[in-house]
């Protein structure tokens, strides 16, 4: 049973990847144009779609590596060894023009690849040291702190804008806004990696055979279409919110007049959206009283609706609205999604989370690299075009109901019949 200091290290931990990679996102137009020969902001749009998507290929990647070696050598010590190469990754873009876009983008599939040793290991560590009627709440912490990380990632470019000018004000040294960001994110992975070294449990740190698996029996044939459907799911919404998400980026280039502090807050916007939506989820009891499959197809009408919004926009008005829609609707299925995944049997946990880690991972790297070029090719039509792939899952949801039924009878039990939770336990 994990405490409430071992808990909020791993919570600051997610806190910290999240965060980071919201506060490098805007920056990737800024670090890609000086190291191009001309100034064609389509090329430029897909040099930035390229890198986002390298990052997540990187995650990709390094997920299922960094879960044998957990399993192999512990949890923690795989979570120190990728908090510490994160910090590595990221100092070469201190001076991106000494290493050349090349070097930018081996830069980003690094530090995917060592974030790939934090962001699905800290749920596995969580579910196999959590009862499981107290498992989909912790879920849903990490869930909202991870949203909270990328709402002030980038609060911390504005904040980093600031410190620059105010240092250079007074004398003391000057620093791009840039470099405070990468020092203030290599700080809080060193402090992390201090934190996790001396709060998780020694169970934690060495090798060990997972009990979840041992004897189990093989799924069902209908456990595994319930399975496959949450992956299938979770990955054309992480495809479809990564491309969102670097549609925003882009639209600095498309629209001059928007300014790096109007992206900031639209992002900032995104995040308080989903993090809203994340709150009324699981601190309230509407998971216990709806079907998951209809929060599901709610959510996917909402985000195609803010992309049909998006895709014609003509002011600042339409494109918040927008951008709100698409937030709350994308907000609202993959949290259900992950706390449907939570349910499974023990025996079945770590396949099924590892699965969606896959799955969100795969999605994002190719909705990444097609965004980049979608939205070099016809600029904000690309979010109608990124709000086609919902329609897929959607059609499921309606016309096959056997697939998310059982789903929804698997979930954890309810919080109101759940035990009461630990007083020291700030997760429930």
């Amino acid at each position: 049973m994990l405490g409430a200091w071992p808990l909020a290290w791993l919570a600051l931990a997610v806190f910290g990847v999240s965060a980071g990679y919201g506060a490098l996102m805007p920056l990737l137009p800024g670090w890609v144009a000086p190291l191009m020969r001309s100034d064609d902001s389509a090329a430029i749009a897909r040099h930035v779609g390229l890198l986002s998507s390298i990052y997540a290929a990187g995650v990709l990647l390094g997920a299922p590596l960094w879960g044998l070696a957990s399993d192999r050598w512990g949890p923690a010590r795989v979570l120190v060894v990728g908090l510490i190469g994160q910090a590595a990754s990221l100092m070469p873009l201190w001076r991106p023009e000494g290493i050349g876009l090349a070097g930018v983008y081996a830069s980003r599939g690094a530090t995917g690849f060592f974030v790939a040793a934090v962001v699905p290991v800290v749920p596995a560590l969580v579910a196999e040291y959590t009862p499981q009627d107290r498992r989909a709440r912790r879920f849903a912490w990490l869930g909202a702190v991870s949203l909270l990380g990328f709402l002030f990632g980038p609060g911390l470019d504005a904040a980093a804008g600031h410190w620059a000018a105010m240092l250079h004000r007074i004398g003391a040294v000057t620093i791009g806004a840039t470099d405070l960001v990468i020092a203030s994110s290599v700080a809080w992975g060193a402090l992390t990696m201090l934190g996790l070294a001396t709060a998780l449990p020694r169970g934690t740190a060495g090798s060990r055979a997972s009990p979840r698996h041992a004897g189990a029996q093989e799924a069902s044939a209908a456990d595994r279409r319930h399975a496959l459907a949450l992956w299938g799911l979770n990955g054309v919404v992480m495809f479809v919110l990564s491309g969102f998400e670097l549609g925003i980026v882009l639209q600095g280039l498309q629209h001059p007049s928007l300014s790096q502090g109007r992206l900031s807050l639209m992002f900032a916007e995104c995040s308080l959206v989903m993090l809203g939506v994340n709150g009324l989820l699981f601190f309230t009891s509407l998971l216990d009283r709806a079907a998951g499959r209809g929060l599901m197809a709610g959510g996917l009408l909402l985000a195609v609706a803010g992309l049909a919004l998006l895709s014609q926009h003509g002011s600042d008005a339409p494109m918040y609205v927008g951008i709100s829609l698409t937030a709350a609707g994308t907000g609202l299925v993959l949290p259900t999604v992950t706390y449907l995944a939570a349910g499974a049997a023990p025996q079945r946990l770590g396949a099924t989370m590892g699965g969606l880690t896959a799955a969100a991972g795969l999605g994002q790297t190719l909705g990444a690299a097609a965004a980049g070029g979608l939205f070099g090719s016809v600029a904000q039509l690309g979010f109608a075009w990124l709000a086609l792939p919902l329609l897929a899952p959607l059609g499921m949801l309606m016309l096959r109901p056997a697939w998310w039924s059982a789903a929804d009878r698997a979930r954890c039990p309810p919080s109101s019949t759940a035990d009461p939770a630990d007083p020291a336990d700030p997760a429930g």
